[in-house]
């Protein structure tokens, strides 16, 4: 059952790490950054971005962080619209999500120096860190996507640069004052939140604090709004197969064997420059959950390359 609104539950951080707040260009930032006293030096900085959907948090990348946090400097960013970010009422697209990543590098190298960075971007968000990469080659060196979006089926998607799929009128239809909030909260009711978390993990059985967490995150002021623009496809590129063949930068995919998210085909599509490589991982599309150790232990190698 959701609160009255201005009565939501407190929401604690995702991760229990130091958090920094950073104010840039496209609204408020919510990072949380570890840097272990006996971090690697030579290893470079890991910035982890948890997936879009309509109660997404860096929750969803909890367990990296907690496996890498006693290595290596690492960071999990919340993108606009989720988590501790600012959730205004805005259009809430590719550009906007991208920025916030070059944003959060550009505070890395502020800190840490000019070093690439290494990306593990989840589902749609790797489209985002994807597109940082083309822009920024000199902030990412190594970018890991974990079920990565634009590469169901066999359709070409090479639009002209920079359009999406949004659907203007729908998003008109959602949002209209008179239901968004009712919508969302039906969206966004815990039964509702458990289906298409076992949706995504392939099971009936999920990670029940993500589950919980999720719930709290959806009933928080302006939770709506991102969501609602993930739902009206505003931050879907339709370029998205040129942005991939650009990655200047090695990549590597974790692909789900359950679930929802187990069409890859338009990987065959791809005609990269840099190496790619694809890996099926079993479980759901958040693998780590159900297999932490064995997950790190097949990305490893990827990152001391």
């Amino acid at each position: 059952m959701h609160l009255p609104l201005g009565t939501a539950p407190f929401l604690t951080p995702a991760i229990d790490a130091p958090r920094v707040e950073l104010d840039t260009p496209v609204g408020r930032i919510n990072v949380y950054w570890s840097v272990p006293p006996d971090a690697d030096p030579q290893a470079a900085p890991l910035l982890l971005i948890h997936s879009v959907n309509a109660a997404a948090s860096a929750a969803e990348v909890a367990p990296l962080f907690r496996a890498y946090s006693a290595q290596r400097v690492v960071l999990a960013m919340e993108l606009p619209g989720f988590g501790f970010s600012q959730r205004t009422d805005r259009l809430y697209t590719p550009r906007l999500m991208t920025d916030a990543i070059h944003a959060v590098l550009a505070a890395i190298a502020a800190r840490h120096g000019d070093s690439a960075v290494d990306v593990l971007a989840v589902s749609l968000s790797g489209e985002f860190a994807a597109r940082a990469a083309t822009e920024a080659p000199q902030r990412i060196a190594r970018l890991a996507l974990v079920s990565p979006t634009g590469l169901m089926g066999h359709r070409v998607r090479k639009a002209p640069a920079g359009s999406t799929m949004y659907k203007a009128g729908v998003h008109a239809w959602v949002r209209h004052p008179w239901w968004a909030q009712a919508l969302f909260e039906l969206l966004t009711r815990p039964g509702v939140v458990r289906y298409f978390l076992r949706r995504t993990f392939g099971s009936q059985a999920i990670d029940e604090t993500l589950w919980h967490y999720c719930v709290l995150s959806a009933q928080q002021a302006g939770a709506r709004h991102a969501p609602l623009c993930f739902l009206s496809l505003a931050m879907f590129s339709t370029d998205i197969h040129t942005v991939y063949e650009a990655v200047p930068c090695p990549v590597w995919v974790s692909m789900a064997t359950r679930g929802d998210f187990t069409d890859y085909r338009g990987l065959r599509l791809l005609k990269t420059s840099t190496p790619w490589r694809a890996h099926k991982v079993p479980g759901g599309a958040l693998p780590y959950f159900e297999d932490g150790p064995g997950f790190v232990a097949r990305l490893a190698p990827f990152w001391m390359a």
